[in-house]
């Protein structure tokens, strides 16, 4: 396994990662270890989360994590281990006063607090102070939380960058999640990364989302830990009005497409929002999670328009499906082992390697 590859800063002289980055199981761990528990990772919407007693146990990456609102209204994040021997604190989501093991009876408060220990007279030594849950980060930003388990890593606002403020408009307390939909895919999650992160197989690969966009104006601006792809709407033409989705938009209307490092994605339109987030299953198999929130379409028509595009999309998808599976299978092939970058169509993707690269060589 080649995890010491070193990637050329510099894009026009840069190799692609070799082939077994994508079908090395080994990698994955690794990835695990350098990667997923050093970033911040979505957990959950906040619409879970918003009243006192509300929790939602999740799934980050294969770490049990279960998030709080307390009675006093802080939003806390707790491994979902219990301290005695291991057991599930709660599963789903819901509202209460406090969290039971479902093992044997340990209760905790909200807080992460051990309240009680059933049948434990007799033992030595024994502070219940010293066995709360195990406290893990956690911060929001929109109308999502998420938590990261390494306490040196910096601030979600920090990693967003300019995000919260280009965003500022789209009102996420007003939006609700209308949709979600998930897909497995045979194939690594790097390479749906790779793919979201260029609009360079668009003419070719997608020819539904190509005659709505202005691919001469597609461009992708990287920074330290997202990048940015501005896709502006192409103005409907009378010879090609037939089966548009979208019509045209102005200026800070356009879309904008955000990825986070390393598998949060968040594609913005005016009044509604999409969310991705990458489930590595296994080195050869994905869960893509796609939820869609709008504002209240208000209308039928509206209803129906939203409809549309989320059809739209899920179109768009199962084509990027495909294109990723078929990558899986050429590189298990032993066919290929590397590649060179586009200059002026995969600066997102050599961006992301970048940074794959500097994780795991931390």
């Amino acid at each position: 396994m080649t995890i010491r590859f070193k990637l050329d800063p510099q894009i026009a002289t840069a190799q692609t990662p070799p082939a077994d980055w994508y079908t090395d199981p080994a990698m994955l761990s690794l990835e695990r270890e350098k990667v997923f528990r050093s970033t911040w990772q979505y957990a959950a919407s906040l619409d879970l989360l918003r009243l006192p007693g509300n929790y939602a146990a999740v799934d980050v990456i294969g770490m049990p994590i279960i998030l709080t609102r307390g009675q006093d209204g802080v939003l806390r994040a707790f491994h979902n281990v219990c301290r005695h021997r291991a057991g599930v604190v709660a599963h789903g989501c819901g509202n209460r006063k406090s969290l039971q093991c479902q093992y044997h009876g340990w209760l905790y408060g909200l807080d992460g607090k051990l309240k009680n220990t059933p049948e434990f007279d007799g033992v030595e030594n024994f502070n219940k102070d010293d066995f709360g849950l195990i406290p893990v980060r956690v911060e929001t930003w929109g109308g999502y939380a998420f938590v990261n388990i390494d306490n040196s890593a910096p601030p979600l606002l920090e990693v967003l960058g300019k995000i919260p403020a280009e965003t500022a408009d789209l009102n996420f307390d007003e939006l609700r999640k209308v949709e979600r939909r998930d897909y497995v895919i045979n194939a690594n999650w790097k390479i749906y990364i790779d793919n979201y992160l260029e609009g360079y197989h668009i003419p070719i690969a997608h020819p539904g989302l190509f005659k709505e966009v202005d691919y001469d104006k597609y461009r992708i601006d990287a920074f330290r830990y997202y990048s940015s792809q501005y896709a502006p709407i192409r103005p409907v033409r009378s010879e090609d009005s037939a089966g548009r989705v979208f019509t045209e938009l102005k200026g800070d209307e356009q879309a904008h497409y955000y990825w986070i490092f390393p598998n949060f994605m968040v594609n913005t339109y005016p009044g509604n929002v999409q969310i991705n987030i990458i489930v590595p299953l296994s080195h050869d198999k994905t869960l893509t999670i796609f939820e869609w929130y709008f504002a209240d379409p208000g209308t039928p028509e509206a209803w129906n328009n939203l409809q549309d595009g989320i059809a739209f999309s899920d179109n768009v998808q199962k084509e990027d499906i495909q294109l990723c599976e078929d990558v899986q299978r050429n590189l298990q092939s032993g066919v290929y082992h590397q590649g060179r970058y586009s200059v002026k169509r995969e600066n997102g993707v050599h961006h992301f390697h970048g940074l794959l690269n500097e994780f795991l060589n931390k």
